[in-house]
């Protein structure tokens, strides 16, 4: 095998975990394929650069092996060469606060404060 998709050859080099995933960040136009924006159907061969951009880290690679297959970690690490990555470490803000996170008191009662609701006479 000397030619795949983009999305396929993502999928088994583990970058993203499924090819759905894969899929989007393409369309999103977070991967880079020898300096462009790719479809996902493009072909990928060996020697290609690619600019992969994720939440976390931006790498570049150049695509060693093409194999279709997911397999383990180590398995991955032998279908590409790491050229640069840049790891986005940033502090997250207040405006990034946590789903979920609520001030006491605020928004709807919890079940403590239902109960004693319901206990309450007039």
């Amino acid at each position: 095998m000397d030619k795949l998709r983009v999305d396929k050859w993502l999928w088994a080099a583990r970058f993203f975990k499924t090819r759905g995933v894969a899929l989007e960040a393409i369309k999103g136009g977070k991967v880079e394929l020898n300096g462009s924006k790719p479809k996902p159907s493009k072909t990928l061969s060996v020697g290609d650069k690619l600019k992969i951009t994720q939440v976390h880290r931006q790498v570049e690679v150049t695509v060693l092996m093409v194999s279709d297959k997911r397999g383990g970690a180590e398995q991955a690490l032998t279908l590409y060469h790491l050229d640069a990555e840049v790891l986005n470490q940033r502090k997250p803000t207040a405006d990034m606060a946590l789903v979920g996170y609520r001030e006491k008191g605020a928004g709807r009662p919890t079940k403590r404060d239902r109960r004693k609701i319901d206990s309450f006479e007039l």
